[in-house]
């Protein structure tokens, strides 16, 4: 393995329930629009990858508010949600899944280059990487997120970028994700994958993926080290 792919939300932090959904309701709140995601109505929205387009599927579903269209009122609505949910990191009421920063810091001892793909906003994956530490945050090589892609996951368009840019092999890579759209992503890549399950995702299918478990976790009560991704790594190279 010479490098370790994180994705962001679900994976790095829990943040849809009450990260991502809080800062969109209140986004809608504060545009002046009668509209309040449930935690069960964002799980089934949760199917669709990205912000922004997770939003457009709910109006065109629920209709859009009088006047507006896709294009006047979805990139302001994203803008105003993306600096809430910024808000929410940075009072550390979200933090790092158990487990994450010592992985991290395993990668970094061994020489195993770290990215982050994830359809998130480049500034709210900032936001949460901010939480790690700066050391830490610059030793992410690559940040693909948002709309660096055309098509977003379970596309594997974003992964089959992340081996351009880092200059490895499908085999070289082992990729972090929490649902199924990820998983797919990934292995449509060619990249061997585990699951950290989150709170939406703990009843998806995942069995395409290499591995399945709750948390990376921290001592002692550790469930991946980096020699299991390395295990992986070889096995898939083999």
């Amino acid at each position: 393995m010479k490098a370790l792919i994180f994705d962001c939300d679900g994976v790095l932090v829990d943040t849809e329930k009450d990260g991502h959904r809080v800062a969109f309701n209140e986004a809608f709140k504060q545009a002046g629009l009668d509209v309040s995601w449930s935690v069960e109505l964002y799980g089934e929205l949760l199917k669709v990858a990205g912000g922004k387009e997770r939003m457009t599927h709910y109006f065109n579903k629920a209709g859009w508010p009088a006047g507006q269209t896709a294009d006047t009122l979805i990139p302001e609505l994203h803008k105003r949600k993306t600096a809430i949910f910024q808000e929410l990191i940075a009072t550390g009421k979200l933090p790092l899944r158990p487990g994450i920063v010592r992985i991290i810091d395993e990668a970094r001892a061994a020489g195993v280059r770290l990215a982050v793909c994830t359809t998130s906003h480049k500034d709210s994956v900032d936001g949460v990487l901010d939480l790690m530490g700066p050391e830490r945050k610059k030793a992410f090589e690559h940040v693909l997120a948002g709309d660096v892609v055309k098509k977003k996951k379970p596309d594997p368009e974003i992964y089959e970028l992340a081996k351009q840019r880092l200059g490895l092999k499908a085999a070289e890579c082992v990729v972090i994700e929490d649902s199924r759209n990820g998983l797919l992503s990934a292995t449509g890549a060619g990249m061997p994958c585990v699951i950290t399950t989150s709170t939406y995702t703990v009843d998806e299918d995942f069995r395409e993926a290499a591995l399945v478990v709750p948390e990376l976790g921290d001592p002692p009560n550790v469930r991946v080290s980096l020699e299991d991704l390395q295990a992986i790594a070889a096995q898939r190279a083999a």
